[in-house]
């Protein structure tokens, strides 16, 4: 069904001048665009939903990167060059680590161990996942409220196009330095999984639900997939707003367009626009792939045109603007270009 003609669309409610957002998050393009948006509305307004299905547990501590990635980067501590991780990290307990064998390999700082630590301890006092990045988010003076999408685990595992070996996410990604082709991607687990109360309670008091450019199939889809999530955003009476992270057919950071094109999807804006088409209204495209607007129309999602490369405080809070400014016209656009 074309967007403009969508009921959820014609029919939402007006957003307020200090409208509540809902962010469907994966790791480093979300993390950005959190800080981004936070940086032109009030921090409090904004609900972060994050993937769970890279959490591992390693060294005998439950590791969640993209929570980890998502809080370090709103506390302004994140480590600007890798993009993960603290800045000004030292490395002794893991080159210690080193000589008992190959068991490194998944680098932790020595301050980030304190947050592993302290997650660790306290799940193992019996607070959900939800409770301790709370916890944490707070400890790190962070106002937006943090959610992982479920207190339950699921994990993300990947098969060896070479090999026809299955393997965790976190294999591929740091291990191989996700250099090696796929041919599946599943998430263990997710079939028994549930949306938590509160995953569920900040999509239905949302004014504006977004989605952030993360990776669609192995960031974005284990969060909708968990049952309840996406149908809490497909029966929604507001605005979804979804921000590519393919620009000029590439990904900017990460294998995502790789993946795309290995798992047989299209590597291009158009490709992201097909997979999200049931879950958004507007999906916000790069000034680099203006001319695929008529392609995405077509698909029954509207096309919003503006610079989406996030690269200084002022390019990136021009974008959280635009986002807004989708939303806020969502009632009225017909399914041809916008531009910002």
């Amino acid at each position: 069904m074309p967007a403009a003609t969508s009921p959820r669309i014609s029919d939402s409610p007006a957003i307020r001048d200090r409208p509540r957002i809902t962010v469907i998050c994966g790791g480093v393009g979300a993390a950005r665009f959190l800080r981004a948006l936070t940086s032109v509305v009030d921090p409090s307004t904004v609900t972060a939903i994050i993937n769970v299905a890279d959490d591992m547990v390693l060294h005998g501590l439950s590791i969640s990167p993209d929570i980890d990635t998502v809080t370090y980067t709103l506390a302004e501590a994140i480590d600007p060059e890798r993009g993960w991780g603290l800045r000004n990290e030292t490395w002794a307990a893991m080159d210690a680590l080193g000589r008992y064998g190959d068991r490194n390999w998944f680098r932790l700082g020595d301050q980030d161990l304190a947050t592993h630590l302290q997650r660790t301890a306290r799940l193992a006092e019996g607070a959900t996942l939800t409770d301790v990045t709370s916890e944490i988010g707070r400890a790190w003076g962070i106002d937006v409220t943090l959610l992982p999408v479920s207190n339950d685990p699921v994990s993300t595992r990947v098969t060896r196009a070479d090999t026809g070996d299955e393997i965790s996410f976190q294999e591929y990604f740091v291990g191989e330095q996700h250099d090696i082709a796929l041919s599946s991607v599943r998430f263990d687990g997710i079939e028994h999984a549930t949306a938590t109360p509160e995953v569920l309670a900040a999509l239905d008091a949302a004014d504006v639900i977004v989605i952030a450019p993360s990776n669609p199939l192995v960031s974005i889809a284990p969060v909708v997939d968990i049952p309840g999530v996406r149908e809490a955003i497909e029966q929604r009476s507001v605005p979804c707003v979804a921000i590519s992270p393919i620009v000029g057919g590439a990904a900017l950071k990460g294998p995502a367009a790789r993946m795309l094109d290995e798992l047989g999807h299209d590597a291009t804006a158009s490709g992201v626009a097909q997979l999200w088409a049931a879950l958004t209204d507007v999906l916000v495209i790069d000034d680099q792939d203006a001319h695929r607007s008529g392609e995405i129309a077509s698909i029954g999602v509207v096309p919003y045109v503006t610079d989406t490369i996030m690269a200084g405080p002022t390019r990136s809070a021009a974008l959280a603007r635009a986002v807004l400014s989708a939303a806020r016209i969502a009632s009225s656009i017909r399914p041809t270009e916008i531009r910002s």
